[in-house]
């Protein structure tokens, strides 16, 4: 339960939170905050409209949810497995519809419907949030579990302004980081975090990673080594 690795690597655990909650959060919580402050900077406050999360479900859906709910957005969260809208509305969703209506061949522009979002899913699921984000509007995009294509075309940015914010979690400054988990430690209720994440053992890694591939895991899977 110890490592060695270089010191810039390190940011110092917020207060009030465990090493068990930091793992929690982990990498794909560290990102979707991430993403909340990119459209926070593009003015994508929670009087602009709703905000769409794709992959809700996931790791980083589920923290984004969590985050966006406290700070006071009106969420649309997009998922594949229906049986999960419970979890996502007692998370703070106030919508939960079906990634199907995403999934399709997107429009070059189609029906306003949020005024941003949160995206870790790409391909296009990314071009159709793109052509249904509403005027001066921004989508941070942070992944590519359905692809890491993009086909969709100018028309979402030069006829509505919308913004594509590119989020990366591996080399982000020192600054940056710390700024995050400093807005985790104070945005991300504890008890959400709790009610998104599992604990396994050590022993059962495999038939975890064999679930996630499945898409099967809901939230975060935190391992007691």
């Amino acid at each position: 339960e110890r490592a060695r690795v270089k010191g810039d690597w390190l940011v110092p655990l917020p207060q009030g939170m465990s090493p068990h909650d930091a793992m929690a959060v982990g990498t794909a919580g560290y990102t979707a905050m991430l993403c909340v402050i990119a459209l926070e900077r593009h003015g994508i406050v929670p009087e602009r409209g709703p905000v769409v999360v794709t992959g809700a479900a996931g790791g980083v859906g589920s923290v984004a949810v969590s985050i966006l709910s406290s700070l006071g957005y009106h969420i649309v969260a997009s998922t594949g497995r229906s049986a999960e809208s419970s979890y996502l509305t007692d998370l703070g969703a106030s919508e939960v519809i079906s990634r199907d209506e995403l999934a399709q061949p997107a429009k070059p522009l189609a029906k306003e419907r949020w005024a941003g979002g949160v995206d870790a899913v790409g391909s296009h699921t990314l071009a159709n949030v793109l052509s249904m984000t509403s005027y001066g509007g921004a989508v941070a995009a942070c992944g590519l579990a359905g692809g890491m294509d993009l086909p969709t075309s100018v028309a979402p940015f030069i006829l509505r302004g919308v913004c594509l914010l590119g989020i990366d979690s591996v080399m982000a400054p020192k600054t940056v980081r710390m700024e995050a988990w400093r807005r985790i430690g104070t945005d991300l209720d504890l008890q959400k975090l709790a009610n998104l994440s599992t604990t396994i053992g050590f022993d059962g890694i495999i038939d975890a990673a064999h679930d996630i591939v499945e898409g099967k895991v809901r939230g975060r899977v935190v391992v007691d080594m």
